[in-house]
C-alpha cells in the first residue's frame, strides 16, 4: 500500500449557522486541500467531530470525500468505534462508497483488555476488504494499543497495514517500526511530531495543520523525501508555533476557528465542545498574521 504516505490531511467537517453539515463548503475544502499538493484525506476522524455525526451524516460526509477526491488521493475513512459492531457497519459503508482504506480508533470510555482491542480489530478485519490503519491515542482512548498487540494484530490480519501513532512517543514509534514488517506503514498522529517521525523511517502523518496550511504541511514531506533534508526541517520549525496554538484547547475548537479565521468555512462547532475562548483565539490570530507574512 505504498499510495499510504506523505501530508495526509485529518478533514474538518463544516456545518452552517443552523449547524447543518455545510455539503458545499467540504466540497470547495476538499478541492483546495487536492489543488495544495496533500497526499491523502482522512473524513470523520477526531479533527471532523466524528463523534457528533449521526450515522447518516457520517456516511455522507465519507461518499462526499470519495466523489470529490474521484482517486486523485487516496480517502482513509475514520470508521472506527468504541462498539465493534457499529464499526464493522461504518466500515462496510466506507468500503461500499469506495473508500481506500479505514481509519480505526482505539475504542474509547469503555476500556479495553489488550485481549479486548486484539479481538476487536481483528473482527473489524475480518469483515471487510479494505486496507486497515490502526488508531492509537491514548490521550482519547485512555488505553494505550501495546507494541505486542500490534505485532499480533498484524501478524493474523493481512490487511491490517499500518498505524497513526499518536501516544507522543518517540521511543513507541521506533518500537513498532523494528518489530513490525517493513512495509508496515507508520504514521506521525501529532503534528509536533511530524518530522521526527519521518526521521524515524514513518511514511508520513496524518495532519490538523494542513487544514490550515497544506501546501506548506505536504513539502515538509516532499523536501523529506527528495533529500532536501533541511529544507524539510526549516518549514517544520515555521509551523513550530501553530502547531501548538491549534492545540490550546481541544482539537477541533482551535482549527475551526482557524479557518473561519481565513474565510474557508464557518466556526460553527458541535456540542459539547465550544468555540475557542477569547484568552486563545487573540493569540491565534496572532500567529496566523505571522505566517502570512
Amino acid at each position: 500500500m505504498n499510495y499510504i504516505h506523505g501530508c495526509i490531511t485529518a478533514l474538518v467537517t463544516p456545518f452552517d449557522k443552523k449547524g447543518n453539515l455545510d455539503k458545499i463548503t467540504f466540497k470547495k475544502l476538499i478541492r483546495r486541500q487536492i489543488e495544495s499538493g496533500i497526499h491523502g484525506l482522512v473524513p470523520c476522524g477526531t479533527t471532523g467531530e466524528s463523534p457528533t455525526l449521526s450515522h447518516k451524516e457520517h456516511d455522507k460526509v465519507i461518499e462526499i470525500t470519495v466523489r470529490e477526491a474521484n482517486g486523485r488521493v487516496p480517502v482513509i475513512a475514520g470508521t472506527g468505534s468504541n462498539s465493534t459492531l457499529e464499526a464493522i457497519r461504518l466500515t462496510k459503508a466506507a468500503e461500499k462508497a469506495g473508500a481506500n482504506a479505514s481509519l480505526q480508533v482505539v475504542p474509547y470510555y469503555n476500556k479495553p483488555t489488550q485481549r479486548g482491542l486484539f479481538n476487536h480489530f481483528s473482527q473489524i478485519a475480518l469483515k471487510t476488504k479494505l486496507p486497515i490503519i490502526l488508531y492509537n491515542i491514548p490521550g482519547r482512548s485512555v488505553v494505550d494499543l501495546d507494541i505486542k498487540t500490534i505485532i499480533e494484530l498484524v501478524k493474523k490480519n493481512r490487511n491490517i497495514i499500518g498505524i497513526k501513532e499518536a501516544s507522543g512517543s518517540i521511543k513507541k514509534v521506533k518500537d513498532i517500526i523494528k518489530n513490525c514488517p517493513k512495509k508496515f506503514i507508520v504514521l506521525s498522529g501529532e503534528d509536533s511530531l511530524n518530522f521526527s517521525i519521518l526521521k524515524q523511517g514513518g511514511k508520513g502523518f496524518i495532519s490538523v495543520t494542513s487544514n490550515l496550511l497544506p501546501k506548506e504541511c505536504s513539502d515538509i514531506y516532499n523536501n523529506f523525501i527528495s533529500g532536501e533534508i533541511k529544507k524539510s526541517e526549516k518549514i517544520n520549525n515555521k509551523l513550530k508555533r501553530i502547531n501548538e496554538f491549534l492545540f490550546l484547547e481541544t482539537n477541533p475548537i482551535p482549527i475551526k476557528f482557524a479557518m473561519n479565521h481565513l474565510k474557508l468555512c464557518s466556526n460553527e462547532i458541535r456540542s459539547p465542545l465550544v468555540k475557542l475562548s477569547k484568552k486563545f483565539s487573540d493569540k491565534l490570530v496572532k500567529e496566523i498574521t505571522k505566517l502570512k507574512k
